[in-house]
C-alpha cells in the first residue's frame, strides 16, 4: 500500500502528463541566423519564436537619438501561420503592445547608457503559437542579445504560470489558459533577482498571486540554466 500511494504522489496531473511546476519541452540555440549580429531560436512546447538583434548601429531618424543612452527597438510579430486561424499578417494592436512591455523588461538588462545616440534593434518572430508566445520572444531575445555582443547585467528569463482546478501550474498551454483564473507571464533576471515584467490576466487573490508568481520564478530559474547552456554550447562548437 505504501509503495501505491508514493506512486499516486508523483503521477503527472495535467493533460501532457506534466506535473505542476514542470516545464514544456525547451529547446534553445543560439546564432541561429547568419544575417545578424546575434540571434536565438526557442521552442517551449508547441511555442515556437526567433530572434535576431542588430545593432548597436546608427539611428535613424535622428530625432530619436537619444544623448544619454541606446534607443532600444522591440518588434513581435505572430507569423500568419503560426496559429490554427491564420492572422492577418502584419502587427496589430496585441502585437504593439507585446511590443512595447518585451523592450522594457529586456532593457532592464541592458548597459544602454554605454551607447548614447545609437539603436539597438530586436526583432522576434513566433512561427509557431501555442500560449507562451511574449515569453518565448524574450527568451529568445534575450539569447540573441548576448550572441550579439551587447553588454548585459544579466539573461532575462520569462515563462507564464496561473492556477487551474486549484492547482499552481507552470508554463500554460492554450488549453490551460482556457481554464486557468489567471495567466501570468513573469520575466525575471536570476543574477539580480530582479523581476521585469509582471502581467496578469484575469482575477487572484492576494495570496494565490504570490504563489504563482513564486512557481514563476522558479520555472524561469530553470530557463536561465537552458539558456546559459545554449551559449556556452555555441561557442563551444566554434574552439
Amino acid at each position: 500500500m505504501r509503495k501505491f500511494t508514493n506512486m499516486l504522489k508523483v503521477m503527472p496531473i495535467r493533460a501532457d502528463g506534466r506535473s505542476k511546476e514542470e516545464l514544456r519541452e525547451l529547446v534553445i540555440k543560439a546564432g541561429v541566423l547568419k544575417n545578424a549580429e546575434g540571434s536565438a531560436y526557442v521552442k517551449m512546447g508547441n511555442t515556437v519564436a526567433v530572434a535576431g538583434v542588430y545593432g548597436p548601429r546608427e539611428l535613424f531618424p535622428k530625432f530619436l537619438q537619444n544623448p544619454e543612452k541606446a534607443h532600444l527597438k522591440c518588434r513581435y510579430n505572430m507569423a500568419p501561420f503560426s496559429t490554427k486561424d491564420r492572422k492577418r499578417p502584419g502587427q496589430d494592436r496585441r502585437s504593439q503592445e507585446i511590443s512595447k512591455v518585451v523592450a522594457d523588461a529586456l532593457e532592464a538588462a541592458i548597459f544602454t547608457k554605454e551607447f548614447p545616440k545609437v539603436g539597438i534593434d530586436i526583432y522576434i518572430e513566433i512561427l509557431q503559437g501555442d500560449a507562451g508566445t511574449r515569453c518565448a520572444g524574450i527568451n529568445a531575445a534575450s539569447v540573441a542579445l548576448a550572441d550579439a555582443g551587447i553588454p548585459m547585467r544579466g539573461l532575462i528569463a520569462a515563462v507564464a504560470a496561473g492556477k487551474v482546478d486549484g492547482d499552481y501550474v507552470l508554463d500554460l498551454t492554450y488549453n490551460e489558459e482556457e481554464k486557468t483564473k489567471a495567466d501570468i507571464p513573469v520575466a525575471y533576471m536570476p543574477s539580480m533577482k530582479k523581476i521585469t515584467l509582471l502581467q496578469m490576466d484575469g482575477d487572484l487573490s492576494a495570496d494565490d498571486l504570490k504563489n504563482v508568481v513564486n512557481v514563476a520564478i522558479k520555472g524561469c530559474e530553470k530557463v536561465y540554466e537552458a539558456q546559459v547552456e545554449a551559449l556556452k554550447n555555441k561557442y563551444t562548437a566554434v574552439l
